[in-house]
């Protein structure tokens, strides 16, 4: 019996078709073979690093931090998490870019009284801050420039709360004290015009 043209086009359509749909089975169930094979990822653990090299006595802002997945043993601790509030929290010395952030990092909340504020300031001699210590209390004097006047007393017994390492020799140095808003205004307008210097006292009240 003869078949009709038609018909045999469509017996041999379907051949091909089922051709076709078998290799693809076959590679489909060679890719679900390997993935089945294929060791799982390694668990990470989310943590906050800084984004960029960050200055010691401020406190970082969003832009300053990133979320990365670290493996569970190279997670150091006290590392900080995503959602960590840092919004009153003051890096007690330079970070470097890359670095994971750790509750070691930031001055305890105890170092700064309810009603003070954390005021950095520059000095122009690197060799002053070698001299303190965390927790020491300081007066602060704005000097001129001139012989004229005398140096006017900023502050008294106000406490350093961070030491932040120096960026250069050339830099001077920054110390961080616990002070009052009335204070810190001064401090800010005296830093603009005068030299400020330090001078250490035995008050530790």
């Amino acid at each position: 019996m003869k078949i009709p043209s038609l018909l045999r086009d469509l017996i041999r359509a379907a051949r091909w078709h089922r051709r076709l749909l078998a290799g693809v089975a076959a590679a489909a169930a060679v890719y679900f073979g390997l993935l089945a094979l294929s060791p799982s990822p390694p668990p990470t653990v989310a943590v906050l690093t800084a984004a960029r090299d960050l200055t010691g006595g401020a406190v970082p802002a969003p832009d300053d931090l990133r979320t990365v997945g670290l493996p569970p043993g190279a997670v150091p601790s006290g590392a900080l998490r995503p959602g960590a509030d840092l919004t009153a929290r003051l890096l007690s010395g330079p970070v470097r870019a890359g670095e994971t952030l750790t509750d070691a990092r930031f001055l305890a909340p105890p170092a700064v009284p309810s009603g003070s504020l954390a005021y950095p300031f520059r000095v122009d001699d690197a060799d002053i801050s070698a001299l303190l210590r965390v927790g020491d209390h300081i007066n602060l004097y704005a000097a001129s420039s001139t012989t004229a006047d005398a140096a006017s007393l900023l502050a008294r017994s106000v406490a350093v709360v961070a030491l932040p390492a120096a960026r250069s020799a050339t830099a001077g140095a920054l110390i961080v004290v616990a002070t009052t808003p009335q204070i810190a205004g001064r401090l800010a307008q005296a830093s603009s015009n005068s030299r400020i210097t330090v001078a250490l006292t035995p008050d530790t009240s």
